[in-house]
């Protein structure tokens, strides 16, 4: 069964981009374009992994993650945080607030890929 992803970035080129590179991997891919649409989105989603943009309208990506966390339903979905701030605060801020991977854009898509596979084999088996 192939993994659900939810993309939340509120840059249309990324999400287009991100949407053709998970689906060329092979996975169930749903968009988000704001953090309050990911938010309503991962309620009825469930998904495997959300790839997740920091500078976002609405809600940013760290006040996403923090609510995800803090959801009994939600606090097992594996996240990703994408985002241009790279200095070492910006990474221990997502890390901190509970993204279990970090990565600054620009990245190769060779190297989102193999992160998001490495996140998902990483992931307890469901049952």
């Amino acid at each position: 069964m192939p993994s659900r992803i939810l993309i939340a970035d509120d840059e249309p080129n990324i999400l287009v981009s991100l949407e053709y590179l998970m689906q060329r991997e092979g996975h169930e891919v749903h968009l988000a374009r704001d953090g309050q649409e990911a938010l309503d989105l991962l309620h009825s989603l469930r998904p495997d992994l959300l790839l997740l943009d920091v500078m976002m309208p609405k809600k940013n990506g760290h006040e996403v993650c923090q609510a995800l966390r803090a959801d009994e339903a939600l606090k097992g979905t594996l996240v990703l945080m994408l985002t241009a701030k790279g200095r070492e605060t910006d990474i221990a801020k997502g890390l901190g607030v509970g993204a279990d991977a970090y990565m600054t854009k620009p990245f190769s898509t060779q190297a989102l890929a193999q992160k998001v596979r490495e996140l998902l084999a990483s992931r307890p088996a469901q049952g």
